[in-house]
């Protein structure tokens, strides 16, 4: 792969990236699943939403196989 088409796709998955984290926090239930972590304690909060993380990966995963398959 030439330096050309590796910089176009890395720009297109910076905007689909970014399209993304300025969806995200429409959908209701991300970040709210069964097994995702959070810590609340006053003047401090941590989450970490294991169990949308590997949702997404899992997605992502049968997306790649799927276009991968030519």
């Amino acid at each position: 792969m030439n330096l050309g088409r590796l910089l176009f796709w890395l720009g297109v998955s910076f905007v689909v990236v970014g399209l993304l984290i300025q969806v995200a926090p429409q959908i209701p239930f991300l970040g709210k699943l069964p097994g995702d972590i959070t810590i609340e304690r006053p003047g401090f909060r941590f989450t970490f939403p294991l169990v949308t993380c590997l949702l997404i990966s899992i997605v992502l995963t049968l997306l790649a196989s799927l276009f991968a398959r030519r």
